[in-house]
């Protein structure tokens, strides 16, 4: 267990930064304004959503079908004035359908022929991979340089995304035949694993009166793609105390049954840890969500409030773990609670 050390004083950020902090935090009161319009409640979905655009990651949303998370993908894309497409991912999908491929043309000049690449639909700005788990992993693993690098190769040409590039794709966790789970290392490239559930009574009340009249909604874009690479640097500038990248490291190390940090009963609850990318992601996206709530530093709330959707696709339970009914969600919660926040202790 590491000795916990005193945080770091946080230093007042430049007039600058504050200035687009502050265009941050209003801009995302606008897209959550524009899409209340057209969505109806889920709105801790969309705030992590949101984040994970401003972080500059890729995100997983997973929920039964009917939710509307198709809608919001679609609804945020709008909101950030990017261009979108939509892949709806299913067996027979190959990866040239993703990526492009080379077709022949003739000049009408010369009346020669020659291979001219014809894009995909990977090259836009936000990419909804609909059903991802639905397709081979031949073709799921098209997406794997793209997401990574924001490149595309293809007949030994690498070809840049344009910026900014982010894949949104949805799975759904029932009627599982015919699908092909992600393999670990693709889903280790989502910043994210967004659990959309179902709406309560009153939300769902209003969902079925406005999409049973006459009711439309006309969204209005508030950022583009040149503001959003702006703010995702100016996140970058939010510190990090001492203590709260501790409790990162903690938390992280504390899901590797082989790790001398991790308490015993994690080995009889996981199989496999999450690697170096999971504290990666959790500071990036706790930066994020520390602008949002107002301030320009990260606290032990922001980390504890992201740790889920950060770590539940990154862990594998043991065997007992789901014999015995145990969630994945259950044991990030456990883990949580048991480390030392701060200067405090607990036992383990």
């Amino acid at each position: 267990m590491p000795t916990q050390t005193a945080s770091q004083p946080v230093v007042a950020p430049l007039v600058e930064d504050q200035a687009a902090a502050a265009q941050l935090v209003a801009a995302y009161k606008q897209i959550l304004g524009e899409m209340g319009k057209f969505i109806v409640g889920q709105e801790e979905v969309i705030e992590q959503l949101v984040i994970a655009v401003l972080a500059g990651g890729h995100c997983l949303l997973e929920g039964v079908p009917g939710l509307a998370k198709t809608a919001m993908i679609r609804s945020l894309s709008l909101t950030m004035d990017l261009s979108f497409r939509r892949i709806q991912f299913t067996p027979d999908l190959m990866p040239s359908d993703i990526t492009g491929t080379d077709i022949i043309q003739e000049d009408p000049v010369t009346g020669h022929r020659k291979f001219v690449f014809q894009k995909g639909p990977i090259f836009t700005q936000m990419l909804l991979a609909d059903e991802i788990n639905r397709t081979p992993p031949k073709t799921q693993a098209a997406l794997l340089e793209a997401m990574q690098e924001h490149s595309v190769t293809v007949g030994g040409n690498t070809l840049k995304l344009e910026e900014p590039f982010f894949v949104l794709a949805t799975q759904n966790p029932i009627e599982q035949e015919g699908t092909y789970p992600l393999p670990e290392a693709q889903k280790d490239r989502f910043i994210f694993l967004v659990k959309v559930d179902y709406p309560d009574r009153e939300h769902e009340r209003q969902i079925v009166a406005r999409t049973t009249g006459t009711f439309t909604a006309n969204l209005q874009p508030v950022i583009n793609g040149e503001t959003i690479q702006e703010l995702q640097r100016v996140v970058r500038k939010v510190p990090v105390p001492e203590h709260v990248m501790d409790f990162v490291l903690d938390i992280v190390r504390f899901t590797r049954p082989n790790s001398a940090d991790a308490p015993a009963w994690i080995k009889e609850l996981i199989e496999w840890g999450a690697g170096p990318r999971a504290c990666q992601n959790i500071v990036l996206a706790a930066k994020v969500r520390a602008v949002l709530k107002g301030r320009f530093h990260v606290t032990d709330d922001d980390i504890e409030a992201l740790a889920l959707p950060v770590l539940r696709h990154r862990i594998v339970p043991t065997f007992n773990a789901e014999a015995e009914g145990i969630k994945v969600d259950d044991i990030i919660a456990r883990i949580v609670k048991a480390v030392p926040r701060g200067e405090s202790k607990r036992v383990l």
